[in-house]
C-alpha cells in the first residue's frame, strides 16, 4: 500500500513539474501495475525460507558489494543536479529545443527526442522490456489452461465494482489509444499508452478473473505481440536502410523529410505500445496464474497431508 502511494505522489509531483509524460507511466506502472505484482510476488512466495549453503550466500554478498561499489563509483564524475554547466543544461537542452521542431516537426519535444534523436536508445529500452518479459517467462513458466478456468473470480461478490469497471475499461482503452497516437502534438507516447492499455485488462482480469480474461485476449496473442512491436520497430530501421540511409533514418521513408519523420516516429511509437503493454500483461498473467496454481494445489491436498505436514513443521 505504501509503495502504491509513493507511486501515486511521485506522479502527481510529476503533473506538478509539468512532466505529464512522466506521469502517465508512474501513475499505472508506479501506483498500479508495480503493486500488484508485489501482491501477486508475495502469494507466491513460501511462509519459510529454503535453506541454501551458505557458500551461495557469500558469493551473492560479494557480487551485490562489488556492483554496488562501482555504481557509486560510476557517479564520482556526474555533474551536481542541476548544475548549469552540465552537458545535457549547456549544449544538448539548447539543441533540442531549438532544432527539434525543424528537423522533425514534432511539436512534442519529448517525442521527439526519444523517438528521432534517440531512436537508438529506445529501440534499447524496448528490447530490454521484451527480455524481461521474457526472463519472467522462463523463471515461473507458462500458465496451464488448467489453472486459468471460468469457475475462479476472486471478486464475483464486488457487484459495484464489476459493474463499475464495465464502464470505465473501455473508457480507459479509448484514453490509451489518444495517448499513442496524440503523442506527437501533446504528452504521450508508445510507453505511456502501452501501460495504460495493459492496466485496463488487468483491472479486467482482477474483477472477473484469470479465465475470463483469457477468452477476451489469449496469451498467445499476447506474446506474439511482444514480438511483434520489437520487429515491427526494427523494421523500420531495416528499411531506412534499404533506402540508402542510417539505420532509423525516418526522413528517407517519404518524398518529404518532415512526412517521413512522422510516419516512422508513429510506427516505432505503435511497436513500443504494442510490445509494453503485451509484457506487462504476459507478466501479469504468468504471476497471477503461478498463484492460482499454487492455491489449487493447496486445495487439493487431503486434510491428512496437511495435519502431516502440520506436525513436521511444528516437530522441525
Amino acid at each position: 500500500m505504501l509503495s502504491g502511494i509513493y507511486g501515486l505522489l511521485s506522479a502527481t509531483l510529476f503533473v506538478v513539474l509539468d512532466a505529464v509524460d512522466v506521469a502517465f507511466t508512474e501513475a499505472a506502472v508506479g501506483a498500479g501495475i508495480s503493486t500488484l505484482l508485489m501482491l501477486t510476488t508475495l502469494s507466491i512466495t513460501g511462509r519459510y525460507e529454503i535453506q541454501r549453503p551458505k557458500i551461495q550466500s557469500q558469493i551473492a554478498l560479494v557480487l551485490t558489494t562489488i556492483t554496488g561499489a562501482l555504481l557509486i563509483y560510476g557517479t564520482l564524475d556526474m555533474p551536481y543536479f542541476g548544475s548549469t554547466d552540465s552537458p545535457a543544461n549547456a549544449h544538448v537542452a539548447d539543441y533540442y529545443l531549438s532544432n527539434a521542431l525543424g528537423q522533425t516537426g514534432v511539436p512534442n519535444f519529448v517525442t521527439a527526442v526519444l523517438a528521432s534523436y534517440r531512436g537508438y536508445d529506445t529501440f534499447g529500452e524496448l528490447v530490454v522490456i521484451f527480455t524481461a518479459g521474457v526472463s519472467v517467462l522462463a523463471l515461473l513458466g507458462t500458465v496451464s489452461d488448467k489453472t486459468m478456468s471460468d469457475d475462479h473470480q476472486p471478486m464475483h461478490q464486488h457487484l459495484i465494482l464489476r459493474v463499475t469497471s464495465k464502464m470505465l475499461i473501455p473508457v480507459i482503452m479509448v484514453f490509451g489509444l489518444y495517448v499513442q497516437f496524440h503523442g506527437d502534438f501533446g504528452p504521450g507516447g508508445g510507453f505511456q499508452a502501452g501501460v495504460i492499455f495493459a492496466a485496463a485488462i488487468i483491472l479486467y482480469c482482477m474483477l472477473f478473473g484469470l479465465g475470463v480474461a483469457k477468452e477476451v485476449i489469449s496469451l498467445g496473442m499476447v506474446r506474439f505481440c511482444a514480438a511483434l512491436g520489437v520487429l515491427l520497430y526494427g523494421a523500420v530501421g531495416v528499411v531506412s536502410m534499404l533506402k540508402g540511409e542510417a539505420f532509423l533514418n525516418y526522413s528517407v521513408l517519404a518524398s518529404d523529410a518532415l512526412v517521413g519523420q512522422h510516419i516512422g516516429i508513429i510506427v516505432i511509437e505503435l511497436g513500443v505500445g504494442i510490445t509494453v503493454a503485451a509484457v506487462m500483461i504476459s507478466v501479469f498473467f504468468t504471476f497471477t496464474g503461478s498463484a492460482e496454481e499454487d492455491d489449487s494445489a493447496f486445495d487439493a491436498s487431503s486434510p491428512s497431508d496437511a495435519t502431516e505436514s502440520n506436525s513436521k513443521q511444528v516437530s522441525q
